[in-house]
């Protein structure tokens, strides 16, 4: 009863960051750097979400490219995380505290005009989970039984 319907089931001990990870079929860990308190045993939290925006990112640009005729050969996309405070933020609109913020850097390989990587590039903030990062996001938790 406790995954049914979930499609990510995370489980851990309190003891540490270690966590199992199962996604369908996938399995893999993920835990802290040892400089954080943990083993490095998988890719950190954060880590995790840099990743899944690359990876959709550059599938995004890749199916834009294949429906456009575009002769994109390849997408590397650089990200990194960090908290800056409000007020370095000339664009952001929260003005107190820190924000988080994502630098992503996207290389496109191929014979590309730069029309090509103009409407490449303004795609790439089109991807399912760009949006959803940038949108307001409503998390509903719940306490289950163990």
């Amino acid at each position: 009863m406790a995954d049914q319907g979930y499609s990510v089931v995370v489980t851990g001990s309190a003891q540490g960051f270690v966590q199992d990870v199962q996604l369908g079929a996938h399995h893999f860990r993920a835990d802290e750097p040892l400089e954080a308190g943990g083993t490095g045993h998988g890719p950190s939290p954060y880590a995790l979400l840099l990743a899944s925006l690359g990876t959709c990112t550059s599938m995004t640009l890749g199916v834009y490219a294949r429906r456009k005729g575009i002769p994109l050969q390849r997408v590397t996309v650089y990200l990194r995380h960090g908290r800056v405070y409000a007020t370095d933020c000339d664009d952001c609109e929260t003005k107190a505290g820190k924000v988080d913020q994502i630098e992503r850097r996207i290389v496109l390989d191929g014979e590309l005009t730069d029309d090509q990587r103009s409407a490449l590039l303004s795609i790439a903030d089109k991807c399912p989970l760009h949006r959803t990062l940038a949108s307001e996001i409503k998390i509903r938790t719940s306490v289950g039984e163990p």
